[in-house]
């Protein structure tokens, strides 16, 4: 395995367990279409949260949480749109929430959840 990759499945770890504690229950990961990824998808209450993932081992590249573009936000739309379709469910609200998980090569990883990142 990479260490990219390595890293993204750790940073995956991390925020579906940090979600938990947070009370969210997950219902599936890694989802895969012909139109992308969908890291999580859980649910909070009655609203279905689609979450990104973001990973890194230092903010030489950035912060996680910059790393939603506009076209990376529209995708997520068409994602959860397609995951409901397929699921036929009919979730009274849905959410676009992202998980940016820092993982310093010296210190403790840190977790972040921002709900409602894609509106």
């Amino acid at each position: 395995m990479r260490a990219s990759d390595a890293l993204g499945s750790y940073g995956e770890r991390m925020a579906a367990e940090h979600l938990v504690a947070a009370g969210l229950t997950i219902l599936e990961r890694n989802w895969r279409c012909e139109l992308g990824e969908i890291d999580i998808v859980a649910r909070d209450g009655d609203t279905l949260v689609v979450c990104e993932v973001k990973t890194r081992a230092g903010l030489g590249f950035g912060s996680p949480l910059e790393a939603v573009t506009p076209a990376k936000a529209a995708r997520l739309r068409r994602l959860a749109a397609r995951w409901i379709e397929e699921r036929a469910v009919h979730p009274p609200e849905v959410r676009i929430d992202l998980v940016a998980v820092l993982r310093p090569r010296r210190g403790p990883t840190e977790v972040e959840h921002v709900a409602g990142v894609v509106r």
